[in-house]
């Protein structure tokens, strides 16, 4: 059978238990991308199955299902959230007033551009700002700090493809993983720039991810505690909530992955601030702010 950049396949040698895209062809050896979850993988051409046009559609209308419903939960409590920020500016609905809301800038590092693109539409969709380069994970390190100088953002995600080997070692050895070793060194470069970790929140990881090595080097929050599979969206909603959230106020880490995709056997981090202002009043005249509090 022959294969393309591009094609849905499973491994026959998994027993088809994830769907990959083919990302490269080099010597009978395709580089695998999984095409919901962020893991990284490779094999041989004649190990491949070739996901069916009717399997590929069935896929894409589950996804979308799946992605719609956590979507809806997210945009439930944000509702909440603007509500209690109403009550707050008018002094209990005692004052006729108008505010606008500053939320935190994202920028998003990561090394698939497809899942990039999925990211920045549910970004822009939750009313986030978002600045998104598309970098090779290894190359990130070298990057960062030029993208925080020009972008400036309030919340930093590194993120792309990564996976546990054990074939190269033990749980707690850094060789054994594909990219953590990448994602951990941006992230201390990033932290030379801004160390404290109120004022520049870092979220880091793909699937499989040495969570302690990620966590020490000095994101807020990483992948993958229990060296699980992440959902290509997860990161999205990590940053959506903290760019949400009042900076006055605390978000725990139980309270920020409720709405991720993957849980807490996935995701995981430390209690941080949201980084969300409030201002009043709101004039449409004058200064613009892209996300005012009538923003849907």
């Amino acid at each position: 059978m022959e294969f393309n950049v591009g094609d849905l396949v499973t491994r026959s040698s998994y027993d088809s238990d994830i769907v990959f895209r083919i990302t490269a062809i080099n010597k009978g050896e395709a580089e695998l991308a999984g095409e919901e979850l962020r893991l990284a993988a490779d094999a041989p051409l004649e190990d491949l199955i070739k996901l069916p046009d009717q399997e590929r559609k069935d896929l894409q209308k589950r996804s979308r299902e799946k992605e719609e419903v956590s979507y809806r939960l997210f945009r439930q409590e944000a509702k909440l959230m603007k509500e209690r920020n109403r009550y707050e500016t008018s002094d209990g609905y005692k004052e006729d007033t108008s505010y606008f809301e500053m939320r935190g800038r994202v920028l998003h590092l990561d090394g698939d551009p497809h899942y990039l693109e999925k990211c920045t539409m549910l970004y822009e969709r939750l009313g986030i700002p978002v600045y998104g380069v598309h970098l090779p994970e290894k190359e990130m390190p070298a990057q960062v700090a030029s993208l925080i100088h020009i972008v400036r953002p309030d919340i930093l995600v590194i993120t792309g493809h990564d996976a546990y080997q054990p074939s190269r070692g033990p749980e707690n050895e850094l060789k054994a993983y594909r990219h953590s070793k990448a994602f951990g060194q941006a992230v201390r470069e990033a932290r030379n720039i801004v160390p404290q970790l109120d004022q520049l929140i870092i979220f880091a990881g793909a699937c499989q991810s040495y969570f302690e090595w990620l966590l020490k080097a000095g994101s807020n929050f990483a992948s993958s505690p229990d060296r699980v599979n992440i959902h290509a969206l997860d990161p999205v909603y990590i940053a959506a909530k903290l760019s949400l959230t009042p900076f006055m106020d605390r978000v725990s880490v139980l309270q920020i992955l409720h709405h991720t995709l993957t849980g807490r056997e996935g995701l995981g981090g430390i209690e941080t601030k949201g980084v969300m202002r409030r201002g009043l009043p709101w004039k449409q005249e004058g200064i613009s702010f892209s996300n005012s509090p009538n923003d849907e």
